[in-house]
């Protein structure tokens, strides 16, 4: 048997950005202006021990990745893979910390035409986000604190993960013998 991992990306067809901001009138409608992505993936499990030239007889089992995740800990990773993640998780967590700052400041100006070039660039990586967490906490007095929530575990994140002594740091470190 071989496992394969696959992915399956979908876009949903871009609004026509040229509506009138009426068509967006508050925050809580806004995220239906812009485009939604959608990400799944899956394991699947190929028995390479028949010759068959279709591949889809030849599928045993399709399963989340999430339960192939639970059989891998930190302590499987190498340095030279610790190192790779850093590499990608130190900026993604940073851009993603400031992002949220930007959002934090930006819920000071409601007004703000978040459609628009500038501040798009700061709504529209996370307000899909901040959308699912307001209907786990809502804005309390009229103030949402979402992005201060999400603020909190990113840098929270990043701390624990990538930070001087992280966990993947640490295990960057590690003597192979």
């Amino acid at each position: 048997m071989t496992t394969v991992a696959s992915g399956f990306v979908s876009f949903s067809p871009a609004l026509n950005l040229a509506k009138s901001r009426r068509s967006c009138p508050n925050i809580r409608t806004r995220s239906a202006c812009l485009p939604v992505v959608s990400a799944s993936l899956t394991q699947i499990e190929v028995d390479t021990t028949t010759t068959t030239t279709s591949l889809y007889p030849s599928i045993v089992s399709s399963k989340p990745i999430s339960e192939a995740l639970h059989n891998i800990s930190l302590a499987d990773l190498d340095p030279g893979t610790a190192k790779l993640a850093i590499g990608i998780l130190g900026p993604a967590l940073s851009a993603f910390g400031f992002l949220f700052i930007l959002r934090i400041v930006m819920s000071w100006y409601p007004k703000l035409p978040v459609d628009k070039f500038p501040y798009v660039l700061a709504y529209a990586p996370t307000e899909p986000i901040l959308v699912q967490t307001r209907k786990v906490i809502p804005p309390l007095a009229g103030v949402d604190v979402t992005p201060v929530v999400w603020f909190g575990l990113v840098s929270f994140l990043s701390e624990i993960l990538v930070g001087p002594q992280g966990l993947l740091v640490l295990v960057s470190q590690q003597q192979i013998s």
